[in-house]
């Protein structure tokens, strides 16, 4: 194993570490654990982690003007109150949730909630990509994709990115930056050649390069806004998951990581494998959003 920038801050062994949401208001980095399932919330000035079981498995999350959570949950989409438990449900978009799930999402930053799906399978591209206005309704935006993951904004409100993690191809879309509606068709972004890790969840900084994680590639990677690849930065887990920007300054990137299902020889070679991670970075993220609704 390479020698990483990233240091562990929380021994979390999660067993599907995903969607690290900073509060800044809080000074603490929210983030769920699929398959415990769980939302989190952990103080990186104290080191406390604060779990709050879910009743099924949490794909992702945005956090509320008005308090408490909005998520994605297996069986759909949930605004969830303070305490994170589920208070009313706004869609059930999937057909069957036996092999089906909300996966990776975020807040725009027009106040809405992007969340997509995962087929699990991943036999066939019948997962999608919904969007949740801040009147509570919900469209489809997308489809055609086997994982749903890396949504992100860049700070022009220009570009949305969305991934499709198993087919290594991260999409961009065109919006209009007034209301963040899309403009015209998805189109590549960065297409990562198969067997060194596959784009999973991201974030963009505030210059506009994107940051995102290669699960089983052990690496997180900083994209320009042409996509080119401009920087590599190993993890100390084979299978990091999604980054998030945080601290006072937004200058510390944090990252969650997964040991779920993976080989005991590589949990032997990855011993911090479910912990997050952090590393301290030049360039400031971007404040993350509130959902509006």
């Amino acid at each position: 194993m390479m020698d990483s920038p990233f240091q562990s801050v929380l021994a979390a062994r999660a067993l599907l570490g995903e969607c690290p949401v900073w509060a800044g208001d809080e000074g603490v980095l929210y983030w769920v654990d699929i398959e415990a399932p769980s939302l989190n919330r952990f103080d990186p000035s104290s080191g406390k982690n604060s779990v709050y079981p879910m009743p099924e498995n949490i794909g992702c999350f945005g956090r509320r003007e008005q308090g408490g959570f909005i998520a994605g949950l297996r069986s759909g989409l949930w605004l969830l109150d303070k305490q994170a438990r589920p208070i009313e449900c706004l869609a059930r978009p999937e057909a069957d949730t036996s092999i089906s799930r909300f996966n990776d999402g975020r807040v725009d930053p027009w106040g809405r909630f992007w969340a997509g799906t995962i087929h699990e399978p991943r036999d066939a591209p019948l997962a999608s990509l919904y969007r949740v206005g801040t009147d509570l309704g919900h469209e489809r935006l997308a489809g055609e994709v086997l994982v749903s993951n890396g949504v992100a904004f860049s700070p022009d409100r220009r570009w949305a990115y969305h991934s499709d993690t198993p087919n290594h191809v991260i999409y961009r879309y065109p919006l209009k930056p007034e209301t963040g509606e899309i403009l015209g068709q998805r189109e590549v972004f960065h297409r990562f050649p198969f067997g060194n890790g596959r784009p999973d969840g991201a974030a963009v900084d505030s210059e506009g390069y994107y940051w995102s994680a290669l699960f089983e590639g052990g690496r997180v990677v900083r994209l320009s806004a042409e996509g080119e690849i401009v920087a590599e930065y190993p993890v100390p887990a084979r299978c990091p998951t999604m980054c998030a920007f945080g601290g006072d300054d937004l200058k510390t990137l944090y990252v969650t990581s997964a040991r779920h299902g993976r080989p005991a020889e590589e949990l032997e070679a990855y011993p911090q494998s479910g912990n997050i991670f952090a590393m301290r970075v030049d360039v400031p993220g971007c404040p993350e959003p509130l959902f509006a609704g």
